[in-house]
């Protein structure tokens, strides 16, 4: 049975850092398409970052690009999201998501198309 857990969230003032920390049991990131989206009240689900395990290709909307960075650990089994220069926009929980496969990493990754969800982090940035 797969199973992802989140930590890691908490509150910062804008300009901290947090770094988001998502375990994984019963599944290996290697090789396959992993995620971290984002919801905040009242607003949509949205994506953040996703990774392709067997290349570590990655990506990023626009919103984080040169704050965040998407990894994993060299056992494979540990997600992280690496957040800098927070924003109060980006209060949000933060899930993290993971599938077997990656051909269509970016396409599943657009389409929030994840079998696996964790159960979610809360990030708050205050001004």
């Amino acid at each position: 049975q797969v199973r992802l857990v989140e930590s890691g969230g908490g509150s910062v003032q804008a300009g901290g850092s947090l770094r988001l920390s998502c375990a994984a049991s019963g599944y290996t990131f290697r090789a396959n398409c992993m995620a971290w989206f984002r919801q905040a009240p009242g607003k949509e689900r949205e994506g953040v970052a996703r990774l392709y395990g067997s290349d570590s290709n990655t990506y990023y909307v626009e919103s984080v690009k040169g704050r965040f960075t998407i990894s994993q650990d060299n056992a494979n089994t540990t997600l992280y999201l690496e957040m800098n220069s927070l924003k109060p926009e980006d209060t949000a929980m933060y899930y993290c998501a993971a599938r077997y496969g990656g051909d269509e990493c970016h396409l599943q990754f657009l389409r929030a198309d994840f079998l696996y969800w964790g159960q979610g982090t809360q990030v708050t940035v205050s001004s």
